[in-house]
């Protein structure tokens, strides 16, 4: 079992960086689909979670291969790149994932209390106006390279690992 968390101060600065974050976590999900699809039938298991200050990078399976798996993961994240047509794609589907989460009145209501419970919370009626607002190509691009210039790192690895 590995779990690393790439944490950024970028992400919690604006609601728009956060609606940045999501996209980009889901763009780089997307990519990986295909490349990891062999660990997926090896039974290693991977998930990308966008986390409130950063990314959460879980792997977990058969330890011989799983630094193959996490090599995988970290070269796609420091070679990201995407189409046009995925980031349309991605965009879409966050605007019915954000509408779903407003919709439903208890996952609203965890919201707004953890808006009032919580310092610099963005809610999610912001993230869903960002996002409405459109999102550029290029403003996740610049956000992409300024997240990967602020990272900082915590991991923890169990199992049949040697240091």
């Amino acid at each position: 079992y590995v779990r690393f968390h790439l944490i950024s101060p970028l992400i919690q600065q604006s609601a728009e960086n956060i609606v940045l974050f999501d996209t980009f976590v889901n763009i780089l999900s997307h990519n990986l689909g295909e490349p990891a699809y062999e660990a997926d039938v090896a039974q290693l298991e991977y998930k990308l979670v966008a986390g409130e200050h950063g990314l959460v990078i879980r792997v977990k399976g058969f330890n011989h291969k799983l630094p193959l798996l996490f090599q995988l993961i970290i070269d796609y994240l420091s070679d990201f790149s995407f189409t046009p047509a995925v980031f349309e794609m991605i965009t879409e589907q966050l605007k019915k994932t954000y509408f779903n989460i407003l919709i439903k009145p208890e996952t609203l209501a965890k919201d707004v209390r953890l808006l009032i419970l919580e310092h610099g919370r963005w809610s999610m009626i912001d993230k869903y106006q960002t996002l409405m607002n459109g999102l550029s190509i290029e403003s996740l691009s610049s956000f992409v390279k300024a997240f990967k210039a602020q990272l900082f790192v915590e991991g923890l690895v169990q199992g049949n690992f040697t240091s």
